[in-house]
């Protein structure tokens, strides 16, 4: 007989969550129609995601298993699940003891007909995600490998939590996802209270709080199903199509998958309100969750949907609509016939013939002529007073708008680590793709080498017939060979003789390019900046680059170069972050022109700091961002005082592709 310790505690219920409105109809519109693809919900720490995530399966219908009903179940994916564990693989305890080939579900089976849950997806490996977000876009899971081909169904509500401060997801996983939601705690001081009272009440007595909200979730539940029952009875007229297809051009949305998801939202949310007809309504409210999450074209675009913005886009579809509604009713009705009296005297004239410039012709010295409208190359305004000629003052100022976007090259730390997943460098870790094998343990067991190798024993071991006989000494490990993910500290020389406001914004513009590219390469960004008398972190080492971005922008720029200050303290974060996190390497790029001046011999100092950090084997990289006709080379002496990789600002823009750091002492 269980003893109270171990009875169960029973799950924080579904109607008792506070707020949250929005994710709570994201989820429950999931729920009514599964093929919507999946809710992200992003959120910082602390704002009930988790909590309302699990409070969902209790709502969902019973499945029926092998003859049985069972309730649904909640499937937890953890972040360091193998692709195996996920899909599936051979059942290795069938083949070797029976010598057949046999499929072993994964965690996508298991979660059918029920909620598979993903706490903190942005941390999961990309391929991971795109095997969740294929399966929950089409409800099965095909496997061919290692000599199986197996298929089945995984219809689930796919939901995903992730704390935007810890690093963001690539948009084009971003967009896999059906919905999106962005949480955050009430600043509203009785919801506050409400939420911590409701905590309090279920954390001092769980059933009997479960017990209060019981009718109110089974009413849930029986609306769910009531909704999911009259799904394909809703009515999608043409006239809410075209809104939903004018809505998603209006947004410049990539591909067609946000019109199929708005479109099937839009219809889960009629039907969940009870109605036979998908109105302009549902159509608004599936845009809110549909479409905020596709309309970022680059990792550093704020989130969100401007209201106004939807507000316009939806009066225009509405527009749209309504045209192709009267053009529809006059299609149906005989043309009359044409009267030439009715004509006005233009209607006998080509587009621009005999056209003055009262009518708006060509003569009327408009853009066709070059006229006042049209920019020529003379057309260049003032000369900036701040211009490479105007001089710069040792002053606080606001850093300038970055230029045009760089092609970053590959920056890689030399060797083979065994950091993070990433797509930088090259790495050897339990994620990636197996290379050979080893007698040692590597990362998993290498079935085929075990195979092989035992098989060369089984005359010795006398076996004639029957299942394989196995020796521990058979056992081959896996060596698997991915990329790696690293940490990109940023030595940024904001000084005086940088803050031309030309030199500043390539630089500003060449720091933004290797922030997106830290981006996708799934790395860790911190951000130096060197100005004045000494040399600040403005960013510690964190996962979300587009924090970078906005610490960039608001840079301050003027005084001396303490150069060594920058080098000193970029092995303090490098040497301390080892500590957090020794497996993930790290690389310092640092852009400057090189004139050290910031304190008493200050390009000595910056060559013995620039040599104290090569001898704690830290990669880097020196971006030379001088300019001019006249050419000092002081950034190419500390490369070789780095003993790391060189590159000139402009080379950032090549199309050559290699990686130029040498390796580190």
């Amino acid at each position: 007989m269980r003893s109270e310790e171990d009875r169960p505690v029973a799950g924080f219920p579904f109607s008792a969550v506070v707020g949250q409105d929005q994710l709570r109809l994201a989820l429950i519109l999931c729920a009514v129609h599964p093929g919507i693809g999946g809710v992200l919900v992003r959120g910082e720490k602390g704002t009930a995601k988790s909590t309302v995530v699990r409070a969902l399966t209790a709502l969902l219908p019973a499945v029926d298993d092998a003859g049985t009903t069972r309730p649904a179940r909640l499937v937890e994916l953890p972040v360091g699940a193998t692709e195996d564990r996920v899909i599936g693989s051979i059942d290795l305890e069938k083949v070797l003891r029976d010598g057949e080939r046999a499929f072993q579900p994964g965690l996508l089976a298991a979660a059918h007909q029920g909620v598979l849950y993903v706490d903190e997806v942005n941390l999961l490996h990309d391929h991971l995600v795109d095997v969740l977000l294929d399966a929950a876009a089409m409800g099965r899971v095909h496997i061919e490998r290692d000599g199986i081909s197996h298929s089945h169904p995984a219809k689930f509500v796919l939901v995903g939590t992730m704390n935007p401060e810890e690093g963001e997801l690539r948009p084009q996983l971003l967009d896999r996802f059906g919905l999106a939601v962005d949480v955050a705690a009430s600043r509203d001081v009785d919801v506050r209270m409400e939420v911590v009272r409701r905590r309090l009440d279920y954390e001092r007595d769980p059933e009997a709080f479960v017990a209060r909200y019981e009718s109110a979730d089974e009413e849930l539940a029986a609306e769910i199903l009531t909704a999911r029952e009259k799904l394909d009875s809703v009515e999608l007229s043409n006239r809410e199509l075209r809104r939903i297809a004018s809505l998603c051009a209006s947004f410049d949305v990539d591909g067609m998958r946000a019109d199929l998801v708005l479109a099937r939202t839009a219809t889960a949310h009629a039907a969940w309100r009870g109605d036979s007809e998908v109105t302009a309504e549902d159509v608004r409210v599936a845009a809110e969750l549909t479409l905020p999450h596709r309309r970022r074209r680059d990792p550093f675009d704020e989130p969100g949907l401007d209201q106004q913005q939807l507000d316009d886009a939806l009066e225009q579809a509405d527009q749209d609509a309504q045209s192709q509604v009267e053009d529809d009713a006059r299609d149906g009705e005989p043309e009359p016939p044409e009267n030439p009296e009715d004509r006005g005297p233009d209607e006998d004239r080509g587009p621009d013939e005999d056209r003055g410039p009262e009518d708006g012709g060509p003569e009327d010295g408009g853009p066709e002529d070059g006229g006042p409208d049209d920019e020529g190359p003379d057309d260049d305004g003032p000369e900036d007073p701040d211009g490479p000629g105007g001089g710069v003052r040792a002053t606080d100022r606001p850093s300038a708008p970055p230029a045009g976007e760089f092609k970053a090259k590959l920056l890689e730390v030399p060797g083979v680590g065994e950091g993070a997943p990433g797509r930088r460098s090259r790495s050897m870790s339990s994620r990636g793709r197996v290379v050979r094998s080893t007698r040692e343990r590597g990362h998993g067991l290498h079935l085929t080498s075990t195979v092989f190798t035992a098989a060369e024993s089984q005359v010795a071991r006398g076996r004639t017939a029957g299942r394989l006989r196995l020796a521990p000494a058979d056992l081959r490990g896996a060596i698997r060979e991915g990329r790696e993910g690293n940490l990109i500290v940023f030595v940024v020389d904001a000084s005086g003789s940088m803050a031309a406001r030309d030199r500043l914004s390539a630089v500003t513009g060449a720091v933004v390019s290797l922030l997106r590219d830290a981006y996708q390469r799934r790395d860790k960004v911190a951000v130096i900046t060197v100005r004045g008398r000494e040399a600040e972190l403005v960013l510690p080492p964190t996962s979300s680059v587009d924090i970078a971005v906005r610490r960039l922008q608001s840079m301050r720029t003027g005084g001396k170069s303490p150069l060594a200050e920058g080098f000193l303290r970029a092995r303090e974060v490098v040497l301390r972050e080892r500590l957090r996190d020794p497996q993930r390497r790290a690389l310092v790029v640092t852009l400057t022109d090189g004139r050290a001046t910031g304190g008493k011999d200050a390009l000595h100092r910056a060559r013995v700091a620039a040599h104290l950090l090569a001898d704690a084997s830290v990669a880097s990289i020196v971006v030379d961002c001088e300019t001019g006709l006249v050419r000092l080379g002081l950034a190419a002496e500390l490369a070789r005082e780095l003993r790391g990789g060189y590159v000139r600002l402009a080379e950032l823009s090549a199309q050559q592709v290699a990686g130029v750091v040498r390796a580190a002492a």
